[in-house]
């Protein structure tokens, strides 16, 4: 089944790619490689601390949010996501307390959501680290690398 089948077979609606808030763009493409810029959740979600403020389900969530808008710029980027060959490479930042140690789970909101929509396609290699601060104090920022044909 394709990606934009499997988005419409689970209800999924993409919201509309967030516009750069400073000097930079959201995509960037050199050869058949497309590199998205750091992606924070929607509005909807919660700022502040993991493992203080926030709970990693909430976090969890924020990081899935975040999913849904790479998904959303990469769709914009190259016309469908059925063009994705491989999700090479996802880097997650968590905005968390300095004892909490659960990153990993969070970051999982993103690539569980690359995995149900593209397939093996969505698999990746991935770092999960913790950050003392993340812009506006949101939750979670990830970036992805894709391969696309």
């Amino acid at each position: 089944m394709s990606a934009e089948a499997r988005l419409k077979e689970l209800g999924i609606e993409l919201p509309e790619p967030v516009n750069p808030a400073a000097n930079y763009v959201r995509w960037q493409t050199t050869g058949n490689l497309l590199f998205i810029a750091g992606t924070g959740p929607g509005n909807e979600h919660p700022t502040g601390k993991v493992g203080a403020d926030i709970t990693p389900e909430q976090a969890y969530e924020s990081a899935r949010s975040c999913g849904l808008q790479i998904l959303a710029t990469v769709q914009a980027a190259l016309g469908s996501l059925d063009r994705v060959t491989k999700t090479v490479k996802v880097l997650g930042m968590v905005n968390a307390d300095p004892y909490f140690g659960k990153h990993p789970q969070v970051i999982n909101g993103c690539s569980d959501l690359l995995v149900e929509v593209l397939g093996d396609a969505g698999k990746h290699t991935r770092s999960a680290v913790g950050m003392g601060s993340l812009p506006g104090q949101i939750t979670v920022e990830i970036e992805a690398t894709f391969e696309f044909e």
